[in-house]
């Protein structure tokens, strides 16, 4: 006997949870959007809430099960990582400071604000910077 409410089964919730690439975007969503709540915040001259879109990219994940990581990385002034992958592709969310970003054999610079797409492949970093710098990394990794 099934007892769900049938009005539950079409929810917004219970589709995000269904999918993980779908409940990971919306996670990374909501933290970006906390973040734009911050500094609209900051600013009382400016009433009411201002949403907007950052990054949208569909992703085909090679698993059904994901296991979505949010990571905040401190790199020191001109601080550059070797060559690396990481686990899993996903949005990564610049804090504060001035990166070099070499992934997959293409070179981008990043600042205060920007967000971008992170392959998953062959990548370097570089805080370009003359202080510390603050990186979130939204990864999506295969399930076990």
């Amino acid at each position: 006997m099934n007892t769900q409410n049938p009005d539950l089964k079409d929810s917004l919730l219970h589709k995000l949870m269904r999918s993980p690439a779908r409940f990971f975007i919306a996670v990374a969503l909501i933290l970006l959007l906390f973040f734009v709540v911050e500094a609209v915040s900051a600013d009382d001259a400016k009433p009411g809430l201002i949403r907007t879109t950052i990054m949208e990219n569909p992703v085909e994940l090679p698993s059904k099960s994901v296991n979505a990581k949010v990571i905040r990385v401190t790199f020191p002034a001109h601080y550059k990582t070797p060559w690396h992958t990481h686990e899993g592709p996903g949005p990564r969310y610049v804090v504060h400071g001035k990166f070099e970003v070499t992934d997959n054999g293409m070179v981008n610079t990043y600042s205060n604000g920007d967000v971008f797409w992170e392959t998953g492949k062959l990548m370097a970093i570089e805080n370009t910077s003359n202080e510390t710098a603050e990186l979130i990394i939204f990864e999506l990794v295969p399930g076990h």
